[in-house]
């Protein structure tokens, strides 16, 4: 996963890309709430009802191999005071893709972007508006970086082949017209 950071009111989040989509560090969100122990924030986070609406939610429209039965247990037993979830038990029993959790040196727990805004909010409203203006930023500057980067390649680079894969056009005989001629050249290569 490639991965880059941005800075929110002091904090550095980092992101990363995987399978074409954005993933959030809930880790570094959460720090900016409590820096010693943010993976209690998460926790926290997820022992809520509608946290856990919201994740069953998110799986079932962007997930095909999503397993809502065990999505309805969680669901029933959310907010509970006997109630406890981690990140890496909803991923584990219902086949989460939205969540990843790594543990180690380098590890925590990421969120695609649309539940980690969701994260940012409990957090701090404040702090997920921020979070959004920074991301957008981010992905503006790719934007541009990519158009710029576009401008300076090769005319083939940008949708035009180069020479030898161009289409053969013969010199026209204006007797017969163009038509005629290329169904006669695709007969004599077949």
């Amino acid at each position: 996963m490639k991965t880059r950071t941005i800075s929110v009111k002091g904090s550095e989040i980092t992101l990363s890309r995987r399978e074409q989509e954005d993933y959030i560090s809930l880790t570094d969100i959460a720090k900016y709430r409590n820096s010693a122990e943010p993976f209690s924030i998460i926790n926290n986070w997820m022992r809520s009802r509608t946290t856990i609406e919201l994740l069953g939610l998110w799986e079932g429209l962007s997930n095909p191999d999503f397993k809502p039965l065990e999505f309805e247990r969680f669901k029933n037993e959310a907010g509970n005071n006997y109630f406890v979830l981690s990140p890496q038990r909803w991923i584990d029993a219902t086949n989460a893709i939205g969540l990843v959790s790594k543990s180690g040196r380098y590890g925590g727990t990421f969120a695609h972007r649309d539940i980690a805004f969701e994260f940012a909010s409990w957090i701090s409203v404040e702090f997920k508006l921020y979070l959004i203006k920074e991301f957008q930023r981010l992905k503006q500057d790719e934007f541009d970086q990519k158009k710029t980067g576009m401008e300076r390649l090769p005319h083939h680079s940008q949708g035009q082949l180069p020479h030898p894969y161009r289409c053969h056009q013969r010199k026209s005989d204006p007797a017969r017209p163009a038509k005629i001629k290329t169904e006669i050249h695709l007969r004599r290569r077949s």
